[in-house]
């Protein structure tokens, strides 16, 4: 597969006709047919309806059209990015986070950073734990502010902050009804975890605190991101813990509580690469530091 397979698809969705789709990619009609086929041979599915008038996309091929359309979105915006860093108008900067981090300190941290520095392109992508080692790694970011401390070869981790952890329940849960809930009262209830992968997670962490307490969570249910955490909670699907800073979250049928168990509580970490002393990098540091 490749990217012109994408904005060929792209544009057939979009216009939802083979000869338009043909005129906008300025190319003729079959070989902007043949290169479709050749797309749903690859996946081995069909993207399009073509006995519908106009075209339609099937099931498979609107999901495909959605995260096709981001995907040439991240390419266009990398591109544009990389040739302004050619012409050596800006400078960049990569940061990884995990979206717990964007209820504290961090993005007026961040956004005062890049007031400050309109020379710098700052680049900001939703990681996990795992996936921001592997990206600081390959030079794909520069700095990474999340949860779990992984150990790896050229990586230097900083604790920013030890942050309590609260129970997530639902407005109707009788637990919501006291001032103050236990991990023992948290357990007999369907735990919500998140992230589900890649491990190690947030999620190892918090199981770690229900065993470390003498009450290991029995029934657990895991979902990939905070807020659909935090909306299963709404549902009644179960209880979650989460970081004190979340309770910016507010939603109506969400209620947050402390926890009656001491010591309960998760790290902020600042991660990069050992040895790397750019000063762009060290600004950013030091007013994190100077924001907790």
């Amino acid at each position: 597969m490749e990217l012109r397979h994408l904005r060929y698809f792209v544009a057939l969705a979009t216009t939802q006709n083979f000869t338009r789709a043909a005129e906008l990619l300025h190319i003729a009609q079959p070989p902007l047919s043949r290169q479709i086929q050749q797309l749903e041979e690859e996946l081995g599915v069909t993207l399009i309806d073509r006995s519908a008038r106009p075209l339609a996309l099937t099931r498979a091929g609107a999901f495909f059209f959605e995260h096709a359309v981001q995907v040439l979105a991240r390419i266009d915006e990398l591109t544009q990015a990389t040739k302004r860093l050619g012409a050596g108008q800006r400078r960049w900067l990569g940061i990884g986070f995990v979206p717990s981090m964007l209820y504290g300190p961090l993005p007026g941290v961040i956004h005062d950073y890049m007031a400050a520095h309109p020379e710098i392109e700052v680049v900001l992508t939703e990681l996990t734990s795992v996936q921001q080692v592997e990206a600081l790694q390959a030079g794909r970011i520069d700095i990474a502010f999340g949860r779990v401390a992984i150990e790896a070869d050229g990586l230097s981790n900083t604790l920013i902050e030890e942050e309590p952890l609260v129970a997530a329940l639902p407005t109707a849960h009788r637990l919501a009804r006291g001032r103050k809930v236990s991990l023992q009262q948290l357990a007999e209830h369907t735990v919500v975890l998140y992230p589900a992968q890649p491990r190690p997670s947030f999620a190892d962490h918090v199981l770690a605190q229900f065993r470390v307490h003498g009450c290991p969570a029995g029934r657990i249910y895991e979902t990939n991101g905070l807020q659909t955490a935090v909306g299963l909670v709404a549902a009644g699907v179960g209880v979650s813990v989460v970081p004190r800073s979340v309770q910016r979250l507010k939603r109506d049928d969400v209620v947050y509580r402390p926890l009656s168990d001491s010591g309960v509580s998760a790290q902020m970490l600042m991660t990069t690469r050992s040895g790397d002393g750019s000063a762009d990098l060290m600004a950013l540091r030091e007013a994190v530091l100077a924001a907790v």
